[in-house]
């Protein structure tokens, strides 16, 4: 009868071991999802900094640039209402895709972090395949990033080889603050804030 009685303590200390890292597994993912919308508010967020940018350097005919839409795919519609289920694909292109005043293209990727460094790895490889292709033929490539509350444009040949520059695979606020650019309410990512780090004004077409 003991050992009856023992074994029941143990499956009902099992089972209730078992709950409890269910509830904390469930919790964890709870906040794993919480995080994921912040995440991806934020990006938002940013990406309207930069297009407020775009906009303004298209005032200024200083270029035009544009947002690329996310690829997707349809997954159900409701005949009746027209409204769809669509789930967004991998994306085929970069973020932001535009012509300088000079006739140079500038292509370029948005990415966003709350931490104090940007990791490398952000860019899936289809984004490192294209960048590298769109910086082969000429076109004034890099990524614009929002590290904490601070904006950079970072070249691609900086990015690329960002594990050789820096030993690692991510880059601190510290270490992108040659790159860092203006924010007036706008991201200007045109406009590096050191002169050291500013792109040659002759291919850009603009000066300060």
């Amino acid at each position: 009868m003991v050992i009856i009685v023992d074994k029941l303590i143990i499956l009902w200390t099992s089972k209730k071991n078992l709950e409890e890292v269910e509830q904390m597994e469930e919790q964890r993912k709870n906040q794993q999802r919480f995080q994921n919308k912040v995440n991806n508010a934020q990006g938002h967020f940013f990406e309207q900094f930069i297009n407020g940018g775009c906009m303004y350097y298209k005032s200024k005919g200083i270029a035009v640039i544009e947002k690329m839409p996310e690829p997707f795919r349809v997954i159900k519609k409701d005949p009746t209402t027209n409204i769809a289920t669509v789930r967004f694909t991998k994306t085929a292109q970069p973020d932001f895709i535009g012509t300088l005043k000079n006739g140079r293209a500038i292509v370029f990727e948005a990415k966003k972090t709350t931490t104090d460094r940007m990791k490398y790895d952000v860019l899936t490889e289809t984004q490192i395949e294209a960048l590298e292709k769109h910086w082969q033929a000429g076109a004034v490539t890099g990524v614009c990033a929002g590290i904490g509350d601070l904006s950079y444009f970072i070249p691609w040949e900086i990015w690329r080889d960002m594990k050789k520059l820096f030993k690692r695979k991510y880059m601190t606020a510290a270490e992108a603050e040659p790159w860092r650019v203006r924010f007036n309410g706008l991201i200007l990512f045109l406009n590096y804030i050191h002169d050291e780090a500013r792109l040659d004004n002759e291919l850009i077409g603009y000066g300060k």
